[in-house]
């Protein structure tokens, strides 16, 4: 198989006739926009029938050739691909062009408004639309390769923050829903709406990076760009086909930088990064206007200033690497199959009416076929790297990789090579929500995540000849602070995961995440903390945080930053910032001072006076001297609650919660550090003021 390979790669090359290190690029873009409507469209719960067209739909690719060998990458408008067709194109493009199929990257734009090339949720695959668009995916890949000539590489990466934001938030605990199963366990899910009150903020953070890779003659002739951008889609209007804003993106930045002097033409793609949790709409803030066109043409303005900007390189080595993975589907257990059985017995082979017939359909579908094989890819461009996975990936997942890729910079193209449905992070499978519904769109197994991220850094590895970065720690000038007061353990907060969040001294005082958390979201705003633009802390939602730290019986200090996000009037305790023994620090909600500081040990029980705003960052610290407490809010040296305490500390410790339960804090906890000592009052207005 391995010399099959290797004798294809030489005969393209030699069919090719490029010299050894000098690079080739070709591009193609091929209509497939259905040929009569009305058409049913996928990208819903239900399908949808539409009846007119809002652009034409494409199927776009670019070929490449640094003498050692050719590579394709053909993004289609299309919501998402199965692996089977896919793997029929690479089939026939590679016996058309010499290229292996394992050096051709497919992908889906994601589009929710065009004919559906597979079954997804309450809506089937069209078989004649599918073949129509397979035949046009090849003509795409063969005209690419025919066009290969000389060529420039180049790229950059530009942050735009403002033009993508979670679409997954947080429910309170108070107001959880039931999934389609009934069962009462929704305390994450998509399109809260605008400022929704039941919502107490995002479950993930973003990527905000727009990724660009321009190839163009030696002369400085366009040939083609590929740019990468984790954001959903915009949505166009109901009964219609849409390319939705790839294509428009497209055509706007093929008007902007392309030149037309009788080559081929030059080709703009959009592909779809890491967008499983993300979308355009900002729910933190009112509603806001927008539309294909405009979103189209704000992103294209931005491609066409960074391209100004971009260095190219005609040396540039080119590689790529592919491994398959199989992985459980998360099947029924018998009880929900025999429900799931007897409703789609009763639709007697029509299409889902409702959501309970959808996932009902979906039950007995998942567990015809309890396995998927994944198809990965990484690909190597000069210093740049692409990994592709067939899944729709959060952007923490896509955040992770590029931290790690050994190349520089990195961006994921998702729903590449297949569609094997959302694959949240095991954390946020216990948030529940759409992305965890059990479907062919959402079916694969708790673990998944991790073993497609690992997946894909071992491809960026081969691609690349040089390890994975470390993930490490950058110290502004407020953990610097913490560090030089020696405290017994300092947790930054700031993992990708759990279950453990390590310390940051040195001492080996690590801590232990517990159920309920979401990770990586935007801490207090400061570059004093990392140093970087963005400080990540840990939100939970339920779960909590605990350490054992020997030594902090009766003489000790706590620090930490938190937001609360629980409306003070939700319950008596709208929730603990830590607990230690019978020491009790919490926000008090109706039984106590709406929203103050509430210190309890044994008999004791003590109140602050400040009323703690909803969803602002507070610093707090907390210290114990013998039997006498003293709590400091927000850097201020005249203490917040002071006062004799007839309990004690010990050396188990729980962040964000207590034993005695449920009422865990709701929201943010980021920088605790825990002393072996008691600390001044100097010492909280001066860590404070650091920060600041």
């Amino acid at each position: 198989m391995i010399s099959q390979l290797l004798a294809s790669i030489i005969m393209a090359a030699a069919a090719y006739g490029a010299p050894a290190n000098v690079l080739r690029a070709g591009a193609r873009s091929v209509d497939i926009t259905p040929q009569s409507l009305p058409i049913i469209t996928s990208g819903n719960f239900l399908a949808t029938r539409a009846g007119k067209l809002d652009g034409a739909l494409h199927a776009r690719a670019v070929a490449l050739d640094d003498g050692s060998g050719g590579m394709v990458i053909s993004v289609v408008d299309s919501l998402m691909m199965p692996r089977e067709l896919i793997d029929r194109i690479k089939a026939t493009a590679s016996a058309r062009t010499g290229i292996p199929a394992p050096r051709m990257l497919i992908s889906a734009t994601h589009t929710h408004s065009a004919p559906p090339v597979m079954g997804a949720l309450g809506t089937d695959n069209n078989s004649e639309y599918s073949a129509f668009v397979e035949a046009r995916v090849v003509e795409a890949i063969e005209g690419a390769v025919k066009n290969l000539a000389p060529a420039t590489a180049g790229w950059t990466v530009v942050n735009v923050p403002e033009h993508t934001n979670s679409r997954r938030w947080i429910l309170r605990p108070d107001k959880m829903r039931k999934d389609p199963f009934g069962d009462l366990n929704i305390r994450a899910q998509m399109h809260p709406g605008y400022q929704n009150p039941d919502f107490v903020g995002p479950s993930g953070p973003i990527d905000p990076a727009l990724s660009l890779l321009s190839f163009r003659s030696p002369e400085g002739r366009p040939i083609a760009l590929i740019a990468n951008y984790s954001m959903h889609y915009v949505g166009a209007a109901s009964e219609t086909v849409s390319p939705d804003y790839y294509g428009f993106f497209a055509q706007n930045v093929q008007n902007l930088i392309g030149r037309r002097d009788g080559g081929p033409p030059f080709v703009a793609i959009m592909s779809q990064g890491t967008s499983g949790d993300l979308h355009w709409m900002d729910y933190s803030r009112p509603r806001k206007d927008m539309n294909i066109a405009l979103y189209a043409e704000t992103m294209a303005k931005i491609v066409a200033q960074a391209y100004g900007a971009i260095s190219y390189r005609g040396s540039t080595r080119i590689a790529m690497a592919e491994t398959r993975l199989r992985l459980k589907r998360r099947t029924p257990n018998s009880e929900r199959l025999a429900w799931a059985k007897r409703i789609y017995a009763g639709m007697a082979g029509a299409p889902p009416r409702n959501q309970q017939e959808v996932y009902a359909r979906e039950q007995v579908l998942i567990d015809a076929e309890p396995e998927r094989e994944l198809v990965l890819q990484a690909l190597r461009i000069g210093d740049l790297g692409i990994a592709a996975i067939p899944n729709e990936v959060f952007a923490i997942t896509g955040l992770k990789i590029k931290a790690q890729s050994p190349l520089r910079p990195t961006f994921t193209i998702e729903l590449a090579n297949g569609a094997e449905g959302y694959i949240p992070p095991p954390a946020q499978h216990k948030l529940g929500g759409y992305t965890t519904w059990p479907a062919r769109t959402a079916g694969l197994e708790i673990d998944a995540e991790p073993k497609v991220a690992e997946a894909a850094l071992k491809l960026l590895e081969r691609v690349s000849g040089q390890p994975r970065r470390p993930v490490v720690d950058t110290h502004g000038a407020y953990a610097k602070t913490i560090l030089g007061a020696k405290p017994a353990a300092y947790w930054r907060l700031n993992e990708f995961h759990g279950p453990t969040a390590a310390d940051a001294t040195g001492h080996g005082n690590a801590a232990t995440f517990q159920d309920g958390i979401a990770f990586y979201l935007e801490g207090p705003p400061s570059k004093a903390f990392s140093g970087e633009q963005i400080n990540r802390s840990p939100h939970l939602a339920g779960g909590l945080i605990s350490a054992n730290i020997p030594g902090t019986r009766d003489r000790y200090s706590v620090e930490m930053w938190f937001m609360n996000a629980l409306p003070h009037n939700a319950r008596a305790c709208t929730g603990y910032l830590f607990s230690s023994g019978a020491d009790r620090v919490a926000i008090g909600g109706t039984q106590f001072a709406p929203g103050r500081l509430v210190f309890t040990s044994g008999g004791t029980q003590l109140q602050g006076t400040t009323e703690i705003a909803l969803k602002t960052w507070n610093h707090v610290l907390f210290v114990r001297n013998r039997d006498r407490v003293t709590i400091y809010l927000n850097g201020n040296e005249q203490p917040e609650i002071t006062g004799i305490a007839a309990g004690n500390g010990d050396a188990s410790l729980l962040i964000g919660g207590s034993e005695e339960g449920p009422a865990n804090f709701e929201g943010k906890i980021d920088e605790v550090a825990v002393y072996r000592r008691a600390l001044s009052a100097g010492a909280a207005s001066g860590h404070f003021a650091v920060a600041r």
